[in-house]
Parts: C-alpha cells; structure tokens; sequence
C-alpha cells in the first residue's frame, strides 16, 4: 500500500511513523487510519523491525479528528456516500447497528490495532494531541513529549463520548480521578501537567524528542 498520509521509515531496526499531514496539523481521518493499521500490520510482518516510534510530521501530533465536513462527520445516518462500500447500516427496525463497519469508533479500532502490535510502540509527542491525538498514544507502550506538546480529551466540548477505547485505557494510566478530571472538563492541558499526572514519562526540548526516543527504541 502506498501511503498518503504518513511517512514509513525504517533505520536500524527501528520504524519511526510520522503522521503526515501537516498542513491539516495531521488531522485524523479515515485514509489516516487504514494506512496506519496497514502500516503496524507490516511493521509485525518485517523482523527488521525491532521497534516502532510514532510522531509527528510539522509543529503538531495530530489535532484529533478531520472535522472538514462539519456536523456531518458524526451524523452517520447522513453519510449515504458509503453505504455502497459497507452496506446499510440500518437494521429492519430502523434501529443503527453499531457494530456496522460504516458506524464503528474508527479511532477505536486503530487503538486496537496499536495495542495488539508485536512491537514495542513509542509515542514521540512532538506537538498539540488532542482528541483522538491524545488517545491514540494511550495504548503505546511508552510516552515521550516535547516540553512544548500539548493534550486535550476535549470530546465533552464537542458532545459525543470519548473515543478510542479511552474510557478504559485512561483510567488505567492516570487513575480514575485524574482520567475524570481531564474527561469532564475536556479542557487542554500542557506537557508539564500530562507528567505530574502520569500520561507521559519524560519532556523533552524539542530538538532532543526524536534522539531520545530513537535511544530508548534502541535499549
């Protein structure tokens, strides 16, 4: 698969994934996704890979979700345009399947994916990782972050529930308290915070990010 919007780079032994799409602050989307599962299914596949590092491309991580459709992008009855591709996800009650491919937490099953990785994973948080940003590293194994990142569980702020399989993988790293805390307010908060609270495992000035990671892949 040729990918569009993510850079695969092996180096000795090591697969730094870049999310790339920098213009959109690597805004999450589907190509995004099916890229990145092909990407850790490849990554499984090659014993020249030790270890995976996942960053970003430009001054962010990833801004969470593309939401270039607007309110359309969670209002799955009125994407029509794929359900040729998947089939109607209505059932004859016209009740929603949600196990249904076309309405399925597509961050969820990345996360699923990322946990369920052969490799260990490293996130390199090089910028803001908000909403599906922040919970896409929940399963990596280990979290750096620049001094300069920035978090936000903000999808209290956008009325829909928490993706990616957050509601359980949060607690689990933080604590319920402070999982809650950041949930119920959705507010953004900096590196220095994400640390005392347990998210990450060390800041970094931003051009020492990347070595440090790459070091620890390496160990």
């Amino acid at each position: 698969m040729a990918y569009n919007t993510i850079k695969y780079e092996v180096a000795n032994n090591i697969l730094t994934l870049t999310l790339s799409r920098p213009e959109k602050l690597n805004a999450f989307n589907g190509e995004m996704r099916t890229e990145m599962m092909d990407a850790f299914d490849k990554a499984d596949a090659d014993d020249n890979v030790g270890a995976i590092i996942v960053t970003g491309d430009g001054r962010a991580f990833c801004a969470g979700a593309d939401l270039s459709a607007g309110a359309k992008t969670f209002d799955y009855e009125k994407r029509k345009d794929r359900v040729d591709e998947f089939g109607d996800p209505r059932r004859p009650d016209g009740s929603i399947d949600y196990t249904h491919p076309l309405v399925r937490d597509k961050g969820g099953m990345l996360v699923l994916r990322i946990f369920e990785s052969l490799k260990p994973v490293i996130a390199a948080v090089n910028g803001p990782a908000v909403g599906i940003g922040a919970t896409m590293m929940l399963p990596m194994d280990i979290r750096l972050a620049s001094e300069d990142a920035k978090f936000g569980f903000v999808f209290n702020r956008r009325g829909i529930n928490p993706d990616g399989c957050s509601s359980w993988f949060l607690p689990r790293l933080v604590g319920m308290q402070q999982a809650l805390e950041w949930i119920y307010s959705g507010r953004v908060f900096n590196a220095k915070e994400a640390l005392e609270g347990g998210l990450v495992k060390k800041l970094y000035k931003a051009d020492e990010l990347l070595p440090a990671a790459r070091e620890l892949a390496r160990e």
